[in-house]
């Protein structure tokens, strides 16, 4: 995950236009989450930074931020929840320097995939269908996915069949409210009941990912899916679908400014370390054992 894609993920998220967040005030950042994409975000930051020169400031190329014309950004202490990478000099150049937490940022950069109901890799107690955030890599991308799915293997000693969702995942994406994926992880559930029904299927979400949830969840009954997960939802207000509220939790963290009209960016990217506590919770709906 580069630089470019940390500001996606919350950037794209802030810009959906919902009845949920399209009027929500971001406090601290001044005025609302209803200017969309990482330009506003960036001017936002760039209000906190103080004196000219110390705020956020950004390459012409953005998005892209892969080019070598431009000096990349610096972001400074005083942003709350930001400090943690003050560390990284050159986030698209060979170092891999950085601090609470971040040291190997760049190796995260290739996010994993996942194709076991497509390619039909054999019948588990459990089948887990996600889907990553905006612009994470694979179909399971880096933040949630990987650890979800390890989790949950963990937890049924392997008995986990894993499947991402292969949308676009693109920060446009946000502003159809996970339309853009959600007809296909409907899809995905319905193949996987019918290549192993008796499998119990569970669905989760990051961030746009979480959208996707929302959407897939309104064409699917209460009985094809066992429980869902959803983590820095934008729109953690709202039910998903026909499931009950007793089969369906939310990680919002603390500061998070996507779920919370917090202020900490690193909060959205935080949601990796909630896997176990997000897989005891799919494994306990969907009336299995654990390991």
């Amino acid at each position: 995950m580069n630089a470019a894609v940390l500001l996606a993920l919350v950037s794209s998220a802030l810009a959906a236009p919902t009845p949920t967040i399209k009027t929500r005030q971001f406090d601290g950042f001044g005025g609302t989450g209803t200017s969309g994409g990482i330009g506003a975000l960036i001017s936002d930051f760039s209000s906190l930074g103080g004196s000219s020169g110390s705020g956020l400031s950004l390459p012409s190329g953005i998005p892209d931020l892969s080019g070598s014309s431009g000096s990349g950004f610096t972001i400074p202490s005083s942003i709350p929840g930001l400090s943690g990478l003050s560390g990284l000099s050159d986030l698209t150049g060979s170092g891999e320097t950085g601090s609470s937490g971040l040291t190997g940022f760049k190796r995260q950069l290739s996010g994993s995939t996942e194709n076991g109901v497509t390619d039909n890799t054999g019948c588990k107690e459990l089948t887990l269908i996600f889907a990553r955030g905006t612009d994470e890599t694979g179909n399971m991308g880096t933040v949630v996915g990987p650890p979800l799915a390890t989790a949950l293997a963990t937890l049924t000693s392997n008995n986990v069949t894993v499947q991402g969702v292969n949308y676009d995942a693109s920060v446009e994406g946000d502003t159809t409210l996970g339309e853009d994926g959600g007809s296909d992880m409907a899809t995905l559930v319905k193949q996987a009941i019918k290549q192993c029904p008796n499998s119990k299927v569970v669905i989760a979400g990051y961030s746009e990912g979480a959208m996707v949830v929302h959407n897939a969840a309104e064409s699917l009954t209460a009985d094809q899916v066992s429980g869902a997960v959803l983590f820095g939802d934008p729109l953690k207000m709202e039910s998903v679908g026909k499931l009950s509220s007793s089969k369906v939790k939310e990680f919002c963290a603390t500061g998070d400014p996507v779920c919370e009209n917090g202020e900490d960016v690193m909060a959205h990217l935080s949601y990796g370390s909630d896997a176990k506590e997000a897989a005891e919770f799919l494994v306990e709906a969907a009336g299995l054992s654990s390991s």
